[in-house]
């Protein structure tokens, strides 16, 4: 006999779940795993959390790496890689988690939540691979797909031109301000040494600095350099 997961019992009568797996168009068999992926570790001890956010990472970058592929047949592996690059990194995961208005739907503590955390681009990033997970663990790899096209095609079409990397967008910026070059540090790492998350900073004079979170050091810095040139491109239109 199966055994449910102890956060799990009463999901299939959630309103707030039920809504939510509405927005993402699936109905889950397995109601538990979106319970999973919307319960925050510091709203209760949930393993699994982490866990799906790996597998979600893995299951958007193989989806997106063929939507890329098939996209634009001509182009070569370089320029491929940095449309890949620039949809997969968490700025557009924390995009998308605000376009289907996930943080509404996330289970976080009560403090985590008070100081802000709940908008927190970072943890809407990983929550958003969590929920990428619960899709495939619960319905496949098309239930994945479905979803991720839906929210990806649109920013797919948006790349009319080649995606520049983030940092040298950056130091471009500020090289044409006549500016120091962006200053970054690590201000974070965690998890297992297999499958680290680094959460880096970057300065500039003269602004308020912006963090970003990836896999590698270099993923990371890419982040908050997208993190900081959007505030500067929203400071600029506003």
């Amino acid at each position: 006999m199966a055994v449910r997961h102890p956060l799990c019992a009463a999901l299939r009568y959630d309103p707030v779940s039920r809504a939510f797996a509405a927005v993402l168009d699936h109905h889950f068999a397995r109601p538990e795993l979106l319970e999973q992926a919307l319960t925050h570790p510091s709203f209760a001890a949930n393993p699994a959390y982490e866990r799906m956010e790996f597998l979600g990472d893995r299951v958007l970058s193989l989806i997106v790496a063929e939507m890329v592929y098939r996209t634009y047949p001509a182009e070569p592996e370089g320029s491929l890689a940095r449309r890949f690059n620039a949809l997969v990194r968490g700025e557009t995961l924390a995009r998308v988690a605000e376009t289907i208005h996930l943080a509404q739907h996330l289970r976080i503590s009560v403090g985590e939540g008070s100081q802000g955390k709940r908008g927190n681009r970072g943890l809407l990033a990983d929550a958003c691979e969590a929920v990428i997970a619960a899709l495939f663990l619960d319905g496949g790899i098309e239930a994945a797909r479905r979803f991720i096209e839906r929210q990806w095609r649109p920013l797919l079409a948006e790349q009319v031109d080649l995606p520049q990397d983030a940092k040298s967008s950056l130091q471009e910026w500020a090289q044409g301000r006549s500016l120091p070059l962006p200053s970054y540090r690590m201000i974070a790492s965690e998890g297992p040494a297999h499958d680290p998350v680094f959460e880096m900073e970057v300065s500039l004079p003269g602004h308020p600095p912006a963090q970003g979170r990836g896999r590698s050091r270099q993923a990371a810095e890419s982040a908050a350099a997208a993190a900081l040139l959007e505030r500067l491109r929203n400071k600029r239109r506003g």
